[in-house]
């Protein structure tokens, strides 16, 4: 399944159609134009919560002192910076993202300075990976998979470079549970949020593409497949606050 990309020669732009070759231009206005109030939006619409949801997921990955970590669609690094924090001075993390502003307005921020110096940022388009196979110990991915032209062959690539045996994580959003709870967050995703987002960045339409692209990004249980269609195995997965987020984690075969 790869519903990122319904036909040959198209791709969602949340529920809107554009040409495949259009898309990844489209998405990187959208980034530059919240750059640097990018972290700030996070916390905000969240409420804070989203860096629990991060924490959450580098348990699941169980990084170790010394190993060498990617973060793909990397942004501006909280992930990078705890894997830093993680594999210690032994260790390497590289931030893999296309988006040059995204991934400078990270590297200079005060907080986590020390270790921000000590990632190595590359850019790239996630769907070509510039690094050998079986480079990396770990690979993770947060809220950026769904922003691809193509999310199986991201995934396809993270696989590719993971050492035999290495491990994987994917935060990404997804549809509470409950539906009670999926109303009220649709009704905010849909209408608040856009506002919210025009209010603090002047970018309504980055606001808009965020929840129409979570509507469309696989459910669980879907997700699972697609990993294990790939070839990862182990796969499994936790639903954080009620299935807003989702966390997947799985390993390549030894």
């Amino acid at each position: 399944m790869s519903n990122n990309v319904e036909k040959e020669d198209t791709a969602n732009l949340g529920f809107t159609k554009v040409a495949k070759s259009e898309k990844d231009l489209l998405v990187a206005r959208y980034f530059d134009s919240v750059a640097r109030q990018y972290d700030f939006m996070n916390t905000l619409l969240s409420f804070g919560i989203h860096y629990l949801w991060k924490h959450t997921s580098m348990k699941m990955l169980r990084l170790k002192p010394g190993e060498k970590v990617i973060d793909i669609c990397g942004g501006t690094g909280d992930l990078s910076v705890m894997a830093r924090k993680a594999v210690g001075k032994s260790g390497e993390v590289f931030l893999f993202d296309i988006n040059r502003e995204m991934m400078l307005v990270g590297k200079y921020k005060s907080v986590n300075s020390e270790y921000r110096k000590q990632i190595d940022h590359v850019q790239g388009n996630a769907e070509k990976l510039s690094f050998a196979d079986n480079t990396f110990d770990a690979a993770m991915v947060g809220f950026g998979i769904r922003n691809l032209t193509n999310m199986k062959q991201g995934f396809i690539e993270m696989h590719r470079v993971l050492k035999p045996g290495g491990r994987m994580i994917c935060l990404e959003f997804s549809r509470p549970v409950s539906r009670m709870f999926r109303f009220l967050y649709d009704k905010y995703s849909f209408y608040i949020m856009p506002q919210i987002g025009r209010l603090f960045t002047g970018s309504q339409s980055a606001y808009t593409y965020l929840p129409e692209s979570i509507r469309l990004f696989p459910m669980p249980d879907e997700l699972s497949k697609i990993l294990e269609d790939i070839g990862f195995i182990d796969v499994r997965y936790k639903r954080l606050t009620n299935g807003i987020a989702v966390v997947h984690a799985g390993r390549k075969k030894q």
